[in-house]
């Protein structure tokens, strides 16, 4: 019997944000053609982010059963590997995957993210059912769910701000990933309730990881630490797990008053398409979304600086409030994941070599001793229109401005960039990069004939979005 708290006598209606989330995964139709093309580049471009995470140890020791040897003959396939898995731990895997080089799409508002790291629920769902004798469904179909988690995620990030009370934005993934697997289970409206009633009743993850002095790989594994919580919560749901119809709103014990501080969730619009329709691709560099607009500039100001690096005496930044607040970081950076989050490391790195690349993070690019020299260089400060801008749901801009100043008293130009490559406002511009971008991590993994059949199903929408996603999940996985 689906468990509709309507239908529970005395249990009253759930909370509000619950309700709406439930009524928009079960009710709403996806119809966008630009939502659903942009989602198609979305898939395309996480498993290209997936596929090359595996050429880093540090990723590829995360991955694989819980127990050694433990694999299903039924179980979800890990794209990029030979790994067959129960969903939970398949989800984890692929969202470790796809969120290690911190090179997958972005979202950025109150709260900021990666929509993409629901994929890893989506998908290792999706591919589970269709290996244990329940639905085959279609890449079509799991687009349609991927759009409504994006949207989920997204909506809530606008107006509020988990960051600003210490904690992490996989809270969102979690959320957005319990609501789209509970339905791709077969969950109706009072399951999806129920689950995530759960989801927010686990709280949140601490900012902790993310913040220097502690900055550590668990930002790269929290997304599918999220994802495969999501596909935990969902199957017990699907199996008649109760729910709690105020777990938002219970004064004293629920959420907002416990983790949010006494304050109400916001939902500022209707959930449709617009989160997926405006996301961010890192199309150009894998360094956090904040300072994308930074490197470009810092990349096409190289040529005016490479021969004169010694001159330097200042290198100016202006960015907006929210990277001067989370990326702005001065002395020691103490491993990969400390630096790419670091605007100070990325421009230098980009000033420096005129680009910016995964390695560049790594131990042995990083003792490049121009690079702390031109960091201690570096003033930050916020530039109000900027932060203006960057909050502006009409423009969603997330401008940096970059000048270097020499000790003769010359300068370079003060090279402004507003929209990085992979904004809504540059999508024709930035579709054949971001193609070679997938079609350069393909390649990192899988044979060339394989490279060129994926390449193919991509240019044909109508053929991909009628594939099967077992058939589709099949082409990116190898025998180990």
């Amino acid at each position: 019997m689906e468990g509709d708290f309507r239908d529970q006598g005395s249990t009253p209606p759930p909370d509000q944000v619950l309700a709406a989330v439930a009524d928009y995964v079960t009710g709403f139709s996806v119809r966008s053609e630009e939502a659903l093309a942009t989602a198609r580049d979305c898939l395309m471009d996480s498993l290209g982010c997936a596929l090359l995470a595996l050429n880093y140890p540090a990723c590829r020791r995360l991955l694989g059963p819980v127990v050694p040897g433990a694999t299903l003959d039924q179980g979800a396939r890990v794209p990029g590997t030979g790994f067959r898995l129960e969903p939970v731990h398949a989800a984890f895997n692929l969202g470790a995957m796809v969120r290690w080089l911190d090179y997958n799409d972005t979202w950025l508002a109150a709260e900021w993210g990666h929509p993409s790291d629901n994929l890893a629920a989506v998908l290792m769902v999706a591919d589970y059912l269709g290996r244990s004798g329940g639905r085959k469904l279609t890449v079509g179909a799991v687009l349609a769910d991927l759009i409504k988690a994006y949207e989920i995620q997204g909506v809530l990030a606008l107006e509020n701000g988990f960051n600003r009370v210490g904690l992490d934005h996989v809270l969102l993934v979690r959320i957005a990933s319990t609501a789209v697997a509970t339905h791709l289970l077969g969950g109706g409206r009072g399951e999806i309730v129920n689950a995530l009633s759960n989801a927010w009743i686990d709280g949140g993850a601490l900012r902790t990881y993310r913040q220097a002095p502690n900055t550590g790989t668990r930002k790269s594994w929290a997304a599918g630490d999220a994802a495969s919580r999501a596909v935990r919560l969902a199957l017990m749901s699907a199996a008649g797990e109760m729910g709690y119809s105020s777990a938002l709103t219970a004064r004293e014990w629920g959420f907002q008053e416990v983790l949010f501080q006494g304050r109400t969730l916001s939902l500022p619009r209707p959930f449709g398409t617009y989160v997926v329709e405006n996301v961010l691709f890192k199309i150009s560099f894998p360094a956090e979304f904040h300072a994308q607009t930074a490197a470009e500039a810092a990349v096409r100001l190289h040529p005016r600086v490479k021969e004169r690096l010694d001159e330097i005496q200042t290198v100016a930044i202006e960015t907006q409030e929210s990277a001067l607040r989370i990326i702005n970081k001065t002395g020691p950076l103490k491993n990969p994941a400390d630096r790419d989050h670091c605007l100070q490391y990325v421009t230098a790195v980009a000033l420096i070599r005129g680009g910016l690349t995964a390695e560049d993070y790594e131990e042995e690019a990083a003792r490049d001793p121009r690079i702390d020299v031109l960091r201690d260089k570096m003033q930050v400060s916020e530039n109000r229109t900027f932060t203006r801008d960057y909050l502006d749901p009409e423009k969603r801009s997330i401008a940096n401005a970059v000048q270097v100043f020499f000790r003769d008293g010359s300068s370079t130009e003060r090279l402004e960039v507003e929209y990085p490559l992979g904004h809504r406002r540059r999508r024709t511009e930035g579709a054949p990069p971001l193609r070679e971008k997938f079609e350069g991590n393909l390649a990192t993994r899988l044979p060339a004939p394989r490279c060129r059949r994926i390449l193919d199903l991509f240019e044909d929408a109508d053929r991909l979005m009628e594939t099967t996603t077992t058939d589709f999940v099949d082409l990116f996985t190898v025998e180990e």
